[in-house]
């Protein structure tokens, strides 16, 4: 019994670890190569994820929470582009997180909105003309689901992917336990991409 214990915890804890490094690794990935310089403006864009509440749902807020933390205090003209319809209820996603950053986390700076989108590829493709004015973008989800929404925008605007810069929606330990159905799923949509 104590062998199966311990056999279960080191699986747990190779998931967790495997689920960590490939986070990680997204975060880094499908980035424009020319960055040097600090952009005098930017645009943080936030992938919603379904909710069915009239509140923000935790992978929501989380989402909101690094999307704040992405946006650059040495950039001066920085703005917030929040994503969703109302896939899950009547409330478009963008809105509960618009409302969300406001009145949880005191967020006083400018928001957009994109409230019809139901798909990361409506998602991306609707916030393009939310992004067109500004030098530097950054796409925030969990880490894979972030690099999927790169992906889309090299596709759909390559002019504009090459003023993609990291994020910082990942964190070694935070939302550990999302983090290994998250890497799984995110690992299998970017093999349909390829």
């Amino acid at each position: 019994m104590r062998r199966r214990l311990v056999v279960l915890m080191a699986a747990c804890v190779g998931l967790l670890a495997w689920a960590e490094i490939v986070h990680w690794r997204a975060s880094w990935r499908r980035l424009a190569h020319d960055v040097g310089r600090t952009p005098s403006s930017e645009a943080v864009v936030v992938l919603g994820f379904k909710n069915r509440g009239e509140r923000a749902n935790y992978l929501n807020r989380y989402r909101v929470r690094a999307g704040l933390r992405s946006l650059d205090p040495d950039v001066s003209d920085s703005v917030l582009v929040l994503c969703g319809g109302g896939v899950g209820g009547d409330v478009p996603e963008a809105e509960l997180m618009a409302r969300y950053a406001r009145t949880v986390l005191g967020y006083a700076g400018p928001i957009r909105l994109d409230s019809e989108s139901t798909t990361t590829w409506e998602n991306i493709r609707n916030a393009i003309p939310l992004v067109e004015d500004v030098d530097s973008i950054k796409i925030v989800s969990n880490s894979l689901h972030a690099e999927q929404g790169r992906a889309y925008l090299w596709k759909l605007r390559p002019d504009l992917a090459r003023r993609l810069r990291r994020a910082q929606e990942y964190r070694f330990g935070e939302i550990a336990l999302v983090k290994p159905l998250a890497a799984v799923i995110g690992v299998m949509n970017l093999a349909r991409l390829t």
